[in-house]
């Protein structure tokens, strides 16, 4: 399990340079002020992001880990936004101070034979350091890049040195990508990384029901339609023993915070891991974008902010 730092742990930075990188895409390069490093972080990680507005947002690293001196993040303009990418596009402008939370990694890029990467337009963010790490220890890998169109597609440039292993699939020139052809056939080894709207990330899962499990890595910039009950339950907390009551409507962050109980959240929609919290005992009612399939399966952890219970009561490390 990846360690969250505390998003408390914040760092002022300001924005160097502000630069189109795509229809729609703008790119953003912070430091610090005083030029100190930032904080190491590793392909697949994201930090929050203190905007105009009082909003807070979550952007993956897109630049080079081994850069300390910059954070590098690519913001689409969501017209149907909460406002946060608006904020990016139309406000914030090079030298403006902001604050961001260390990084933290969800998606983690891990070892494998080969890598089958798959980005549907910004999903590309996330991608694109694990493709620079995949080139640089050799391994086999190919992309499947999908866009609305080629001037809508971000990074094209960067791509392009790659070669065939590269390929392109913008939908305004009919080369809709079959995800099923892309992926082949199940093999030992080999891992798979998604990150892109949500019916692309539908059909990479429909796609890879065949592989070995863990094999398919998803990164969701959305979060999941709850199904299940929304029945009340309790929540024990292990350094008090004070147990809560959490009624039908209610999220866990919220009754824990009544009961004085300091957390950090960010997000508050299962997207962004801030919240995540040890689970003691109970089973989770996982309701996240955030935790793989192997560990929802092992229920250790949960983000209280949308997950619930399955039974009648959670222990939690709180």
């Amino acid at each position: 399990m990846t360690v969250t730092p505390s998003p408390r742990d914040s760092i002022d930075v300001v924005v160097e340079s502000k630069r189109e990188l795509a229809d729609g895409v703008a790119g953003l390069r912070l430091r610090r002020p005083d030029g100190a490093p930032l904080p190491a972080w590793e392909p697949g990680a994201h930090i929050d992001v203190e905007l105009p507005g009082d909003l807070v947002r979550q952007f993956s690293l897109c630049g080079d880990p081994r850069d300390a001196t910059a954070y590098d993040i690519a913001v689409r303009r969501e017209v149907d936004g909460r406002g946060g990418s608006a904020a990016v596009h139309n406000v914030v402008q090079p030298g403006d101070a902001l604050r961001i939370s260390a990084p933290r990694n969800h998606f983690a890029f891990d070892d494998a034979d080969r890598y089958l990467f798959v980005a549907g337009g910004i999903g590309i963010t996330p991608i694109l350091p694990m493709i620079a790490a995949a080139e640089a220890r050799g391994a086999e890998w190919n992309l499947a890049y999908c866009g609305r169109s080629r001037r809508s597609m971000a990074f094209l440039a960067e791509l392009q040195r790659y070669g065939d292993r590269v390929a392109l699939h913008p939908s305004d020139e009919g080369r809709r990508l079959d995800v099923a052809a892309f992926l082949g056939e199940p093999a030992l080894g080999a891992a798979v990384y998604c990150c892109g709207p949500a019916g692309l990330l539908d059909a990479a899962l429909d796609a890879s029901n065949a592989w070995p499990p863990g094999a398919l890595r998803i990164e969701r910039f959305e979060p999941i339609e709850a199904t299940g009950p929304e029945t009340s339950f309790e929540v024990e907390l292990d350094s008090t023993g004070e147990v809560l009551e959490v009624p039908e409507g209610r999220t866990i962050l919220e009754v824990v915070r009544e009961a004085g109980v300091d957390i950090d959240s960010s997000c508050e929609e299962g997207t962004c891991g801030t919240c995540e919290t040890v689970v003691l005992e109970g089973e989770p009612d996982h309701r996240d974008a955030v935790l793989s399939e192997l560990e929802r399966e092992l229920g250790e952890t949960m983000m209280i902010c949308v997950s619930r219970c399955r039974g009648r009561r959670l222990v939690l490390d709180l």
